[in-house]
């Protein structure tokens, strides 16, 4: 077995456990707190799975995650800790929004263009710490968090500014155009257009990763970048592009949301859609096949949990708890080390004893 073969497998064992433990120590302390557990733990774990429409719900929230883990990871995959893929997907909901209300357009032109503004917008916010990184060497993490909130009071600017509905009380704008919204794939539910789009997303980028030269160039970078460098990479060049990617991802996500699941602006702060693309994206190990897979699991435990804490007396918070811990262990590079050494030692004898029976039958 090859040692990537190895690391394959351990990682995927790693982050199995991980969630394992999470959502043990989750179980444990509803146990705890709630006077009927038994209740809980049923609409916790079994909840999302007792109708139709509850089941769509988890799809419904796995779309926005799952376009934010593709775009954070495919700038962690170059080693760039770019988190403004917050601050661009709620960037492009609030610009999406401008557009859906001020523009009359005809029905499919309408939507089109308004992804298209949103897109753009998400770009422009998530290239600003990836230009302050390749030409001043800003420390993109700490920019980029910083632009989230920039990105959170602006795009409250704008709404307030432009279109907000005074009638309601709250900051949110008047409702769209009965012309911007995407339209809907399953009767029942809220599922729109937009499945299909981050389906096609996924293979995209899968592609782009591990079938292209610029996929090639972005993890190679990830894994060394003074060895990329020297192997002739352009490394400013492939920062770039590869947050540029990330940027369109958010963006595109974003104005997809807005005109897939609402009718007007009514967020009241940060979605928190792109530190969930954090998690699912280290979860899934960059891996674009498999952030479908992990937001569609992180979905699952949102809508538990959310149908728990309306159907008895434990807090929604416990989701935290569960992300944290999750977190905490995949990240924890000796977390289950010792494992990964006796994985390695073993293959390394079994590998062995094939060369030295191989030799002994040549020799007889």
């Amino acid at each position: 077995m090859k040692s990537k073969t190895i690391e394959k497998r351990f990682e995927m064992i790693r982050t199995a456990v991980a969630i394992a433990i999470a959502l043990g120590i989750a179980l444990v302390v509803i146990v705890l707190v709630s006077e009927d557990p038994a209740n809980a733990l049923y609409n916790f774990l079994i909840g999302p799975l007792t109708s139709f429409r509850r089941f769509a719900n988890v799809i419904e929230l796995a779309i926005p995650i799952t376009f934010c883990g593709l775009a954070v990871g495919i700038m962690f995959s170059a080693d760039q800790t770019n988190m403004a893929a917050e601050g661009g997907f709620y960037m492009s909901c609030a610009t999406t929004s401008l557009a859906a209300i001020l523009l009359d357009l005809p029905p499919v032109i309408h939507p089109i263009v308004c992804i298209l503004v949103g897109t753009i917008t998400g770009t422009a916010v998530v290239m600003i710490p990836a230009v302050l990184k390749v030409k001043w060497g800003a420390n993109e993490l700490v920019s980029s968090l910083m632009l989230n909130y920039i990105c959170l009071y602006m795009a409250t600017y704008l709404i307030r500014t432009k279109v907000m509905d005074t009638s309601l009380g709250v900051t949110a704008s008047v409702t769209f155009q009965p012309t911007a919204s995407l339209p809907g794939i399953v009767p029942g539910t809220r599922l729109h257009l937009g499945l299909v789009f981050v389906v096609l997303a996924c293979v995209l980028c899968w592609l782009m990763m591990y079938r292209t030269k610029l996929g090639y160039e972005i993890r190679t970078i990830g894994q060394n970048r003074h060895f990329a460098k020297y192997a002739g990479i352009g490394v400013g060049g492939t920062l770039l592009a590869a947050q540029a990617i990330g940027g369109v991802l958010a963006g595109f996500g974003g104005a997809v949301e807005m005109t897939g699941m609402y009718t007007r602006f009514q967020y009241q702060g940060l979605t928190q859609y792109g530190f969930d693309g954090m998690m699912v994206a280290i979860i899934a190990r960059y891996n674009p096949a498999l952030v479908p897979l992990a937001a569609v699991f992180l979905a699952y435990v949102r809508t538990g949990a959310d149908i728990m804490n309306r159907t008895s007396d434990v807090p929604y918070e416990i989701i935290s708890v569960i992300q944290s811990i999750i977190i905490m262990l995949v990240v924890a590079k000796m977390f289950l080390n010792k494992f990964k050494h006796s994985m390695i030692v073993k293959n390394s004898k079994t590998e062995l004893a094939k060369k030295e029976a191989v030799h002994s039958g040549t020799d007889s």
